[in-house]
């Protein structure tokens, strides 16, 4: 346990947002911590090895350090420098591959309780600030043979698949982008989705490839088709009330993520159970739970294509306002 004085924030999330809130409490001259159950920005590491970010790079700039590179559009390896660069120039204190496991509210802040590879870990904080995204949650199908090893959550490369039958579940900016990746390096790929379409919210750089390539028969596509489980034999498949079972390779289960809201429902804070949005002041950050704040993403809930970086930036420093001023005013209860 932190002994001594409470922190005054405590950020779970070290992703860009959670870097920002940490530069923010920083130049306010608070005390402070990020934790994250991950490494830095975590979630970009696990991004498609050569993926170039579809943001300008001054877009995704944060704390007020340059993104200086001379391409337009950061490449994923220049991005995971950047925000090393930016921790490095604030001199953020950060407790890594720690997973924050209860945020427990009390009379004067917050015990927040903590798991790292040598022990556990209890800390006090005035306030705490959860930035975790949704990057680390990918939705699942919840069929059969989910588990399989040739059935993955997550893509990152294409080489191993040339000359493969691969599948691609699901219809979204991960799926399209992964099916047009791995199509251009050699692999026999399909498309399969529930829906009746390419979902409408694919980059408008992207869609038109991607349709193309369908209607010229580059890329198989079985739209109006759902998974009902993965086997030895192959992925086993109903379309209109008919079931028939594909082969394949491997297969990329790619039908986005769900946000965490566990940590918050834990402490507190009422989530609506249709959206899976916190209650929370817009302004401020600020949740039903007094010095308990959501910042990122995880303010989105299960919409998790209307938050980026580039639009979440200032959730720091609105957080960081909000809390500063309030310890002013009273600086032992938050």
């Amino acid at each position: 346990m932190n002994g001594g004085e409470p922190l005054d924030l405590l950020v779970v999330g070290a992703g860009p947002t959670g870097l920002a809130l940490g530069a923010a409490a920083r130049a306010a001259g608070l005390s402070f911590l990020v934790v994250d159950r991950g490494g830095l920005v975590a979630s970009l590491i696990d991004y498609p090895v050569d993926m170039t970010f579809f943001t300008t790079r001054e877009r995704l700039e944060i704390a007020g350090v340059p993104f200086a590179i001379p391409d337009e559009k950061p490449t994923r390896r220049q991005a995971i420098a950047y925000y090393q660069a930016v921790a490095a120039h604030h001199r953020l204190p950060l407790a890594l591959h720690e997973e924050v496991v209860a945020i427990e509210p009390g009379p004067a802040g917050f015990g927040v309780r903590s798991v790292a590879r040598d022990g556990e870990r209890l800390r006090r904080a005035r306030a705490v600030a959860v930035a975790t995204g949704y990057f680390a949650w990918p939705r699942r199908l919840g069929v059969p043979g989910e588990e399989l090893a040739w059935v993955r959550s997550r893509y990152r490369e294409p080489w191993e698949h040339f000359g493969q039958e691969v599948i691609v579940v699901g219809a979204g900016n991960s799926a399209a982008e992964a099916a047009l990746d791995l199509f251009r390096h050699g692999a026999r790929v399909t498309l399969l989705h529930r829906g009746q379409r390419v979902k409408e919210t694919v980059k408008y750089c992207v869609r038109p490839d991607l349709e193309n390539r369908i209607d010229e028969g580059s890329i198989r596509a079985l739209f109006g088709t759902r998974v009902v489980a993965f086997t030895g034999a192959g992925v086993e498949v109903e379309t209109a009330g008919e079931r028939r079972t594909l082969s394949a390779d491997a297969v990329y289960v790619l039908i986005g993520y769900r946000p965490a809201t566990r940590l918050l429902e834990a402490a507190g804070v009422r989530v609506n159970p249709e959206s899976a949005v916190p209650r929370f002041d817009p302004a401020s950050g600020e949740t039903d739970v007094p010095g308990l704040y959501v910042a990122g993403t995880v303010q989105a809930g299960r919409e998790t294509h209307r938050i980026f970086i580039e639009n979440s930036r200032e959730h720091g420093p609105q957080v960081v306002a909000h809390l500063a001023a309030r310890l002013r005013s009273d600086p032992v209860r938050v």
